[in-house]
């Protein structure tokens, strides 16, 4: 086929090997996979790829045609079907190249074209905020598996690429990426079930986060690595002899917990690794379920097992189809090891997840049998994200809903329901259907009545206590529940039944935010501004769009945000300077403003409250109306809160002035002792400092005090030398500046 006879000499790590250098990469990838051999159309996509990409460069050097091979041969080694193989050597050849998503469909398939439209449609964004970036990206992920699943799968093949050559970018492009895949790739990875994907994920950001935890870990497992290996053949050794005498065929191996996994174990458990023991988890793979608990009997026979460690997710499958005995036993010299026990097809979906579904025995159909029902909860997500408009309230809820903790509970029927941790009697309710949530006016957890705020565990039996009179939900529920699918369908029915009232209640709160601002709402609710906000949040109206700010499905400085600033350039309101000078007439400069604005001699200024700057400080300047400029640190919260537009901010310096004196708020804390306070207050005065005022508290419980002092001071250096030389007295543990 044309392209295919090219000769490839790129740095890629799979194509390193003795005499690969003299193939194709078709030969090479059949070599190694020869499933996929014989299918015309993965070698004229592989044939297309090279040529469409030939010349162009990655970022370490190599051909780019290496980053699209790799990808190809992370889901070749998932064992993916042959449309997915094709998809991923052509996922970036319409966005990069001159062969366009037209070209694909009609040279291969539309099943094809469409799935490398998807991978391609997730790269384009182009928004304000980076909280609007990430939300819209998410969002187009979810549409996207809603749509064909195998397209995130290779969007995950991809960023898995990407992590392991992460090292070629910028220092700063590395954290970037590297906590964004901690954050939503390596959780996403989890809940499709991909375990092979999320510890490698979590493995490679944790490597550019916190470099040194990573190499320390590394290095300690390499260090012990003969000692835990003869630690696991030990274990491994009784075991097979224990499960033979059963007559149950197994597969049993050992290995040690994953780089990441442990790092958070040190973390939480706030222990060094040396006293760290339960880091090695065995497997034992059966044929039967019949075949788990047998053996699992014949385990605690053995060893004896750790009370509250053992979980059963054979009866109780994980979210993200998860299905495994873990119990935690004592081993030799009281070392705590983990065994899991699973059947092979359980083994199966917990390596490869949701993509055992398109494992090539299975052809090329698609979806498969039984997959609807395990991505329930990707139609749940559907149902709900509509209703969140705020992209930092999507993402919140996004990580708090798939991305977190499960826990486990029944209906006094005994059915298990999954819900996320913290969730409450409500959250049951809703899951169970709407009219059960509408209608609630109590619960019951394990027969005994429970507020309706109660943080539900796993175990725990929840009956849900109706009246057909309800009225319905209360407001405060909202902030009560903690599912995203029972806040949905709250607001919901706010939505439907109280129309009239969220209208009302939606321009009250806009009139109110608006004077605020400094506006008057009738001013800024212009047709030609309107349309636009109508469109970007799905409304018909301005009644729409009042009662979803009354329901709580919008906020209203999503709204005034985007009319005042359309008001500003209809009005071509800048702030004119000179006319703030005059305005500004009536106040006094502080006398410790010692502040110059960047192009406007003897501008009015004085220095915020909120955080007290000091000479020294970076600092920034506000335009206020009417009272010239504020002066703000540049860290402090308020001055990059959504109510102080960028427009408005201004350079500022510090001028020289050796005369000044400040304000600043200090806080001391450390252990109570007789005599702290005297030392404390000596210490200040021996150094020139008089109090503004104080406030001590002492807490009898844990022994502790603290002191806060305001004091005044000429510089942030003068600051700083002095909080050093009270870090020196004795019981004082922390130092620092209070930021209102």
């Amino acid at each position: 086929m044309p392209g295919t006879e090219r000769i490839f000499s790129g740095d890629s790590r799979s194509c390193r090997r003795e005499g690969v250098g003299r193939m194709t990469l078709y030969q090479t990838f059949i070599q190694d996979y020869p499933v996929y051999a014989g299918d015309p159309l993965i070698q004229k996509a592989f044939a297309v790829a090279e040529k469409a990409h030939e010349g162009q460069l990655r970022n370490s050097g190599e051909p780019y045609i290496v980053h699209p091979y790799e990808v190809t041969r992370i889901l070749a080694e998932l064992g993916l079907d042959n449309v997915s193989i094709c998809s991923a050597m052509l996922h970036d050849v319409p966005e990069d190249t001159a062969f366009g998503i037209e070209n694909v469909e009609a040279e291969f398939s539309p099943e094809i074209a469409k799935i490398v439209d998807g991978v391609t449609k997730l790269k384009k964004f182009d928004f304000q905020s980076k909280e609007d970036a990430q939300a819209e990206s998410m969002r187009k992920m979810f549409l996207a598996m809603a749509s064909d699943i195998r397209v995130i799968l290779i969007k995950l093949a991809d960023r898995l690429h990407n992590m392991r050559t992460l090292g070629y970018k910028t220092p700063e492009k590395q954290r970037e990426k590297a906590k964004e895949t901690l954050e939503i790739y390596a959780p996403l990875a989890d809940r499709l079930g991909i375990s092979t994907f999320k510890w490698e994920f979590e493995d490679l950001a944790l490597k550019y986060l916190n470099p040194e935890a990573y190499f320390d870990v590394a290095h300690k497992l390499n260090a012990t690595r003969k000692e835990r290996k003869e630690y696991i053949a030990s274990i491994v050794a009784v075991l097979k002899e224990k499960v033979a005498a059963l007559g149950i065929p197994a597969e049993i191996e050992g290995r040690p917990k994953h780089i990441y996994s442990i790092y958070k174990k040190m973390k939480t458990k706030a222990k060094t690794f040396e006293e760290l023991y339960d880091i090695i988890a065995v497997r034992i793979i059966v044929p039967t379920v019949r075949d788990c608990y047998a053996v699992l009997g014949t385990v605690h026979t053995v060893w004896r097992p750790l009370p509250m460690r053992f979980k059963d997710y054979i009866a109780v499958p994980k979210a993200n189809m998860y299905q495994s005995l873990h119990t935690t036993l004592v081993g030799i010299d009281g070392k705590p090891f983990e065994v899991q026990i699973r059947t092979e097809e359980m083994h199966r979906t917990a390596e490869y997840g949701i993509a055992a579904h398109w494992k090539y025995k299975e052809g090329i159909s698609g979806q498969t049998t039984g997959l609807d029902a395990k991505l329930s909860w990707l139609r749940e997500l559907m149902e709900w994200q509509n209703d969140m408009r705020d992209p930092r309230e999507f993402m919140e809820a996004l990580k708090i809903n798939f991305f977190s903790d499960t826990v486990f509970v029944f209906t006094p029927k005994g059915d298990v329901k999954d819900l996320v941790k913290g969730s409450t009697p409500l959250d049951f309710a809703y899951s169970i259907h709407s009219q059960i949530g509408n209608k609630c006016v109590g619960a019951k957890v394990n027969g005994r009545i429970v507020p309706l705020n109660y943080e539900l565990k796993t175990g725990d039996i929840v009956e849900i206590l109706t009246n057909p009179q309800s009225k319905g939900p209360s407001r405060d529920w909202i902030d009560m529940v903690k599912t995203a699918q029972a806040r949905s369908k709250i607001r919901a029915w706010f939505k439907k039944e109280q129309r009239e009232e969220n209208e009302e209640k939606g321009k009250e709160i806009l009139e109110k935010e608006a004077k605020r601002k400094g506006y008057e709402l009738s001013d800024l609710l212009q047709s030609e501004w309107l349309q636009p906000l109508y469109k970007r949040f799905s409304v018909n109206s301005l009644g729409d769009m009042f009662a979803a700010v009354g329901y709580g499905g919008l906020t209203p400085n999503q709204i005034l945000l985007r009319l005042i600033e359309a008001y500003k350039k209809e009005n071509k309101i800048e702030e004119n300077f000179l006319e703030q000078k005059q305005n500004a007439k009536k106040f006094r400069p502080s006398k410790n403003a010692t502040v110059a604005v960047k192009g406007y001699a003897d501008m009015v200024v004085h220095l915020a409250k909120c955080c007290n700057p000091l000479p020294g400080d970076e600092i920034i300047g506000y335009i206020t109306r009417g009272r010239g400029v504020s002066v703000h640190r540049a860290d402090c919260s308020n001055i990059n809160d959504v109510d102080f537009p960028p427009d408005r901010r201004i350079e500022v310096s510090w001028t020289a002035d050796e005369t000044g004196r400040y304000d600043v708020e200090v806080q001391v804390e450390g252990n109570d002792r007789a005599g702290i306070f005297m030392d404390i207050s000596q210490m200040l005065f021996s150094l020139g400092y008089s109090f503004l005022n104080i406030n001590a508290k002492r807490n009898e419980k844990n022994k502790t005090f603290s002191i806060s002092f305001r004091i005044e001071v000429a510089a942030i250096a003068d600051l700083e030398a002095l909080m050093e030389k009270i870090r020196t007295i004795p019981s004082v543990t922390n130092v620092f500046r209070v930021n209102k």
